[in-house]
């Protein structure tokens, strides 16, 4: 009974389908899980200026934005600084910074209360894009980002610190620069109409 038992098991695996190859290489497995779709909007309407921007209010012009070009998180064609269309506030920051996880919900309230007279922009910097990709998604976080893997726009700036806000007017000059910590929706609004004469 036990030789017929071994006749029989190289039948059964033959069978179903079981036997060894030599001299195929095996296939990878097909990828199981797709790519997550990025939580961000697409940066192309940042070098289109608002349909409702206000004009730059009278005072001491800034500097322009630094001359770089940086990629957006959701791909495309990467985004001269120098071409965004302002009003705009831009929102440097990073997953592992605290304060920049604080206020995001800010700026995304400031960004859906936009009505087309200034931009939203965020620029992830010194980060890894899936925290990034993490922190859109659990904050909610849908206005354009830009990608900073080193930390090029705040050089440009002269300015080392997490987080940062810089206020642009409707001519692509930076009107002011804060780096005093985690903005509520207050301080926000009150920068906004102090630095850019625009309510929200």
């Amino acid at each position: 009974m036990r030789r017929f038992a071994y006749l029989l098991a190289p039948l059964l695996l033959a069978a179903a389908g079981c036997t060894a190859t030599t001299g195929q290489p095996e296939r990878p497995a097909p990828a199981t899980r797709a790519e997550r779709p990025s939580p961000f909007a697409d940066c192309t309407p940042l070098t289109v200026a608002p349909a409702a921007a206000s004009p730059t209010l009278a005072g001491k012009a800034g500097d322009q934005l630094p001359d770089l070009t940086l990629n957006c998180f959701t791909g495309g064609t990467p985004v001269s600084l120098r071409d965004v269309k302002g009003p705009a506030v831009i929102n440097v920051w990073a997953s592992w910074c605290p304060p920049c996880r604080k206020e995001l919900p800010a700026f995304q309230r400031l960004s859906e209360r936009a009505d087309g007279r200034f931009q939203v922009i965020g620029v992830n910097s010194r980060d890894s894009r899936g925290g990034a990709q993490s922190i859109g998604e659990d904050y909610g976080v849908d206005f354009p980002m830009l990608l900073d893997q080193g930390d090029a726009f705040q050089r440009a700036l002269g300015r080392n610190a997490f987080p940062l806000t810089v206020l642009v007017d409707a001519d692509g000059r930076i009107r002011h620069t804060d780096a005093t910590g985690a903005l509520d929706d207050a301080r926000l609004a009150a920068l906004l109409q102090r630095h850019l004469g625009v309510r929200v």
